[in-house]
């Protein structure tokens, strides 16, 4: 889970406009840290099925969402990939 300032961090970055805290970029940052996050825990506790299960929920998650958004607008598709360092 993010706390309060982490998360406050991410919306300031990757709001549209001033009051912007669900637009689709905000929602890919948000996933993408949590899914670090699980990453990191799972390096050390590789037993851990329930939090890969959640995981693997959360990446699909990102994938819709990053979907919509290349079907939408191509631009805003690939400035968000290009800051958050997916699709190497």
């Amino acid at each position: 889970m993010l706390d309060t300032a982490t998360k406050q961090r991410i919306i300031g970055e990757y709001q549209i406009k001033p009051d912007d805290t669900g637009s689709t970029e905000v929602q890919v940052a948000l996933l993408s840290e949590r899914i670090r996050g699980l990453t990191d825990h799972l390096r050390s506790n590789h037993k851990d099925h329930a939090t890969r299960r959640g995981l693997l929920k959360l990446v699909g998650q990102r994938r819709r969402l990053l979907r919509y958004l290349a079907s939408e607008d191509v631009a805003r598709y690939r400035t968000v990939i290009t800051r958050l360092g997916l699709r190497r």
